[in-house]
């Protein structure tokens, strides 16, 4: 399945995820150290949905974001 929005073309996001160990200084610390870095990757919530297509030629099935659903930029066929 495709992890890419077909309407608004949101795709999956690369960042980090950061380990940190210690107290913060405001809490009474001696500050908070970073102890590791990973890689990680960040995916939309995509959903496959049947969706009405203009006109009323028929249903297709797409890869939707559930952002797009929510905004109502589709029109689900249940």
């Amino acid at each position: 399945m495709s992890s890419i929005c077909d309407i608004c073309g949101k795709g999956p996001v690369f960042g980090g995820s950061v380990a940190r160990r210690g107290m913060a200084k405001k809490k009474g610390g001696v500050g908070i150290n970073i102890t590791g870095r990973s890689k990680r990757v960040f995916y939309p919530n995509i959903q496959t949905v049947r969706v009405e297509q203009k006109a009323g030629e028929g249903k297709v099935k797409l890869n939707v974001c559930t952002s797009c659903i929510k905004a109502g930029k589709t029109i689900v066929v249940k």
